[in-house]
């Protein structure tokens, strides 16, 4: 019998899954990738194999909650291939805090401490631990493995994780934290894949999709990045602010006389490329109405302005550049926003290769002192191998 890890993404109305084979050497191999979407409406099932072929596509009418997908999924797992054996869940969650250097086994006393942590992610936080307390009245002795988006930033030096707060502040948690780290972690992995200097040089990933964000890295370690207490900072995003003067907020207070919870819609769900566009967060559907819509061009204006702008902080970070790596969706997928993005940093050196980006890269500049690269990502995959990790760790505890 084949052992399995699944790992889930869990969002407000979704769960993200994939199943890794866990090979006895090497990284684990996918062998299903799929997702339930609209659990508060209209529930949806789908799964592929690891050659992209249907094997699940289930529609429900009536809205159920991820219990009942979790259960649709175990089933579903448990009868389309009588030869696996679920070994583990590992969990995409999106706080660490400051204690978490790494991926954890959930135990009571972890669970807990991760739930202290939802104030500081009061929109992602609850809905990652949601699936996890959920296995653990299912499956109590499943082991099940929580990664971390904060936890590839920790050890950032200490002037790029501090704001310049009382430190009473600072000692209750206020301070930069950094998200998207299963991504930079894995892109970090895969470097010298592609360039073998880059895996020790300086190098800025964008990981730009609808949210989004910048990392830092020299050795392949974050030294800084854009997203800070919150996945607020930064970046304009897809419904996100970004950056954004904590004046604008008690402004949003005083004089609009919102509450604090009608102010944090604004800020995560209707600002960004949809608020500046007053269209919609889709990149692909703002560049096809950019030619002829004002605030669309806008919007995309703005997005790529930050980019570059921030890129130059990080290169400042740095003490210089070797390469950039455009990742995530708009990052792997929109030719154009890396063609505006890398004519804007000719400064540093990038000399764009219109014919490579066009296809895709990987490099899509000439050959010179500074390349940009496309690295697809694999968040997943990061979890997977955070969760063999830990396995092994617990069993070597045990046979001691």
């Amino acid at each position: 019998m084949v052992s399995v890890l699944l790992v889930l993404n869990a969002g407000s109305s979704s769960l993200k899954f994939q199943v890794f084979e866990a090979v006895d050497a090497g990284d684990p191999q996918r062998i299903f990738r799929g997702q339930f979407e609209g659990l508060s409406d209209a529930p949806h099932f789908s799964v592929r194999d690891g050659h992209d072929a249907v094997l699940v596509d289930r529609s429900w009418t009536e809205p159920f909650g991820h219990e009942q997908a979790l259960r649709e999924l175990t089933s579903w797992l448990r009868e389309h291939r009588g030869e696996y054996r679920l070994a583990a869940i590992g969990h995409r969650v999106v706080h660490g805090g400051i204690r978490h250097h790494g991926p954890v086994l959930v135990d009571d006393g972890v669970l807990r401490e991760l739930e202290a942590l939802e104030p500081l992610a009061p929109l992602h936080q609850p809905h990652n631990l949601e699936p996890i307390r959920i296995v653990r009245s299912m499956m109590p002795d499943l082991p099940q493995v929580a990664c971390f988006d904060t936890a590839f930033h920790r050890r950032q030096p200490e002037v790029a994780q501090l704001f310049a707060l009382p430190q009473d502040m600072i000692r209750m948690g206020v301070r930069r934290y950094g998200f998207h780290g299963l991504s930079y972690e894995y892109i970090a992995s895969v470097l010298s894949d592609y360039d073998a200097g880059l895996a020790s040089g300086r190098v800025v990933v964008a990981h730009l999709g609808n949210g989004a964000s910048l990392c830092a890295l020299a050795n392949g370690e974050s030294v800084a990045t854009t997203m800070g207490f919150s996945a607020l900072e930064g970046l304009p995003m897809g419904t996100r602010c970004g950056s954004l003067d904590a004046g604008v907020v008690f402004f949003m207070l005083r004089e609009l006389k919102l509450s604090p919870g009608e102010v944090e819609q604004i800020l995560y769900k209707k600002s960004g490329l949809l608020g500046l566009s007053g269209l919609t967060n889709d990149m692909r559907k703002l560049r096809s109405a950019a030619p002829t819509n004002r605030d669309a061009r806008l919007a995309i204006d703005v997005f790529v302005y930050r980019i570059v702008r921030e890129i130059g902080s990080l290169i400042a970070a740095l003490g210089g550049i070797d390469g950039i790596v455009f990742t995530a969706g708009i990052g792997e997928h929109d030719v154009a926003t890396r063609s505006e993005v890398l004519r804007g940093l000719a400064w540093a050196g990038f000399q764009l290769d219109e014919a490579a980006n066009a296809a895709g890269g990987p490099r899509v500049t000439r050959q010179g002192a500074a390349n940009a690269w496309v690295i697809p990502t694999n968040e997943e995959l990061s979890i997977a191998r955070g969760m063999v990790s830990v396995l092994s760790e617990t069993r070597r505890a045990l046979a001691v």
